[in-house]
């Protein structure tokens, strides 16, 4: 075999599966050149093996051409990395040649080759199991040779059970003449190949700069041709106008266009002046309506407290009441809802000086009132504990600090608590949030 490197690409699909094996000879394929001219000679009567042989159990000289011939130079590659064997980052003959005396004894590297052997030509190892005889892996191995098929068929013949020595001499003879023939053929064939790239190589050169010139003579004839025609379309344009810009100048010399221009002013002055007083009266039909929804809005608010008040004030005192008379009471008071029954609600904020009253109608219900002032004289330290030892929150929004506000705020939403939220802080306003927590109308509702 010749370790000269060839450049060129192979004439036909045999030629590339032995173009590698041409590139990658060593000693050992050297010293099987002795060997090459032996013909097959039938083996003798014996038992084939049990199972078929391992790449290390092959003789010396069939690694070579295997490796050569079966495994590219970047499968080799990868199993020196994964292995660590010497051949880690030599040339790529250097390395076929320490794969091949890697691969003569059983190793972690030879084991990996003999793996990837067997997964790449499975395909092949499939078809050569139906030979059951040295004879029939020998016509198998000749017909596959005869398609240009080498690679597989090479290694499952090989490795074959059946396979005699003799037949894996043959095989191997035929894959080290089939090299000498391609080898043959190659430098003349380098040659020409050479020849014709340069010769395409500087056609092409021509075409392209053959092409570049077409294509900008083509953008110039373009360019040429948008520019015509849009002085084309401008000078028709001008065409179609003229006679519209003869009677507006014989017009305007006659000076009737001014006088319609004076006519179209004053009536578009009129209709401005008619639209300014429409909006007008929309604006002001708009401010009215929302005055009167406001005030819708304060007569329900109010008429809602003064109602609570009523019914508040009007009910007699929790300790006068006699089982009989809550029987027969047919009043919609308040008292009666048993849900703020013996309850605990909290009053942050409203107006000190109101308390008492807050107090007495509280006690109407049977509502046990604690009260905390929002911040402006008791420290808001002692909210959170009044906070939790409550039931329902009440909190007059005009008279509480913002520090108190947002903390009941996010104790009632993390708790689950009743809040109802006063815009008031008025006696009125504190008997409807009473009312609005007995009907479960609360601002921050519990889950």
């Amino acid at each position: 075999m010749c370790d000269h490197p060839s450049r060129h690409k192979p004439r036909n699909g045999l030629d590339a599966a032995f173009e590698q094996l041409f590139r990658s000879g060593d000693a050992t394929a050297a010293a099987s050149h002795r060997d090459a001219g032996q013909r097959h000679k039938p083996a003798a009567a014996a038992t084939p093996p049990a199972r078929r042989k391992k790449f290390w159990e092959l003789e010396e000289k069939h690694h070579c051409p295997v490796i050569g011939t079966c495994l590219g130079i970047e499968e080799l590659k990868k199993i020196t990395r994964r292995e660590g064997f010497s051949g880690n980052g030599f040339d790529d003959y250097r390395l076929h040649v320490e794969a091949v005396s890697a691969s003569c004894m059983r190793n972690a590297a030879a084991e990996a080759m003999h793996k990837l052997l067997e997964q790449k030509f499975a395909q092949s190892i499939k078809a050569f199991e139906q030979a059951k005889s040295d004879a029939h892996v020998l016509a198998l191995w000749q017909q596959h040779l005869a398609r240009g098929e080498v690679a597989g068929p090479m290694w499952a013949a090989l490795s074959h059970k059946c396979a005699s020595e003799d037949t894996r001499n043959q095989v191997y003879a035929d894959v080290h003449m089939l090299s000498h023939q391609i080898g043959a053929g190659l430098a003349a064939d380098a040659r020409r190949l050479g020849f014709l790239e340069n010769e395409t190589r500087r056609l092409a050169g021509e075409a392209h700069q053959e092409a570049a010139r077409t294509r900008r003579l083509l953008n110039q004839r373009d360019a040429r041709i948008r520019d015509l025609e849009a002085d084309n379309q401008r000078q028709s344009e001008a065409m179609r106008e003229l006679p519209a810009l003869k009677s507006r100048v014989l017009a305007l010399e006659s000076g009737q266009v001014m006088v319609d221009m004076g006519r179209r002013l004053l009536l578009l002055e009129s209709h401005n002046a008619k639209l300014q007083a429409a909006l007008i009266e929309a604006r002001q039909l708009e401010d009215a309506a929302a005055e009167n929804t406001r005030l819708k809005r304060e007569r329900a608010t109010l008429m809602a407290e003064r109602d609570a008040m009523e019914r508040l004030l009007l009910s007699d005192s929790p300790d006068t009441d006699t089982p009989e008379r809550e029987a027969g009471c047919n009043q919609d008071c308040g008292r009666c809802d048993s849900r703020l029954q013996d309850r605990c609600i909290l009053c942050v904020g409203g107006r000190t000086a109101l308390l008492p009253q807050y107090r007495q109608l509280a006690e109407r219900l049977g509502i046990r009132l604690i009260h905390h002032d929002g911040g402006k004289e008791e420290a808001l330290s002692r909210l959170p504990a009044l906070l939790a030892s409550s039931e329902a929150v009440i909190c007059p929004t005009d008279c509480v600090g913002h520090m108190a506000y947002y903390q009941l705020k996010q104790h009632c939403k993390q708790a689950g608590k009743p809040c109802v939220l006063m815009k008031s802080s008025g006696v009125a306003s504190f008997a409807a949030a009473l009312t609005r927590l007995a009907e479960g109308k609360a601002d921050i509702q519990p889950d």
